[in-house]
Parts: C-alpha cells; structure tokens; sequence
C-alpha cells in the first residue's frame, strides 16, 4: 500500500528503502527511517536503523531506534539498542536502552548538558 502526503500533512517520514544508497546528509525536524545505506549525517527528531540498514555519518536526534549498523557518533537523548545491532564510535546520550546481544564496538558517553539545550 503507497501512502501519499498532501501540502497540509507536515509529518511524513523520510524513508530510505532496502536496496537503496544515499550519499548525502539528511535534516528533519521529523522521523528518518533507513533500511538501505546511507553514507552522510542524519540530523532529525528520530532516527531508525532497521535490520540491514546501514549509515556511515553522524548522528544527532532526540531519540534514536538502532537494528541495524551505524559507523560514526551518534548524539541523542534517547537510544535504543536492539538484538544485532553494531556501532563503532561514540554514542552520547541522556537514557540508554540495550534489549538483546548487541555488536556495540563503541565508547558510551552518558551526556551531563542541559537536556533542553
């Protein structure tokens, strides 16, 4: 089923599908679904790595949903780390959630700003 959006709906997701690459940044003040490859930054309101979603890049959101592979910082409020999922870099974030055997290759950095900042 395709869904379609009209000038009047401001809340669609950006969504990169399996099979597709992306070489570019993306900024939203809404969701970024990956399910393909994305190599940039990814600055937006939340992130999701699917399985078999890949990024290389920076990323900086309120809450980041991760299955899949992300090479690079993330910097988040909120992250949720699920049963395969693999991150090289540094994940900075105010709540960390790990469900599962994860492949976390990362430093964790807990974040001590001002969370409204």
């Amino acid at each position: 089923m395709l869904a379609f959006t009209n000038a009047k709906e401001k809340t669609s997701p950006t969504i990169i599908g399996a099979g597709c690459k992306l070489t570019g940044d993306i900024k939203t003040e809404h969701t970024v679904q990956i399910h393909g490859h994305v190599v940039g930054n990814i600055m937006a309101d939340t992130v999701i790595i699917g399985r078999g979603g890949k990024v290389i890049g920076k990323i900086v959101a309120n809450d980041l949903f991760l299955h899949g592979s992300l090479d690079g910082p993330a910097t988040v409020n909120t992250a949720n780390v699920f049963s395969n999922a693999q991150m090289t870099g540094v994940l900075s974030y105010y709540t960390l959630n790990i469900t599962g055997n994860t492949g976390l290759e990362c430093k964790l950095a807990k974040r001590k700003d001002k969370k409204n900042e």
